[in-house]
């Protein structure tokens, strides 16, 4: 008898993986405790990629650079208009 198993997908919850929530929320988060008005930083790296809007702090300008910008505009725009 052969032998199958079934693949189940694991969702980046279940392999550890951050969300693009969680990946924003953290650099918002470190900006903010560096003193920075994190909007206007975040909109200046959406608009012009330069990841230098985004503090090193607690690895957040690594963690941005794991989202591509023009999703991050799509996810932003789906969660603004389902509002």
């Amino acid at each position: 008898m052969e032998n199958r198993n079934t693949m189940v997908y694991a969702g980046p919850e279940q392999t550890g993986q951050k969300t693009t929530y969680d990946i924003l929320k953290a650099v918002y988060d470190a900006l903010d405790e560096k003193g920075y008005n994190a909007i206007d930083q975040m909109v200046g790296y959406i608009l012009s990629g330069d990841p230098s809007y985004i503090t090193g702090h607690n690895n957040a300008r690594n963690l941005i650079r794991h989202i591509e910008r023009d999703d991050l505009v799509e996810e932003l725009l789906k969660k603004y208009l389902e509002k």
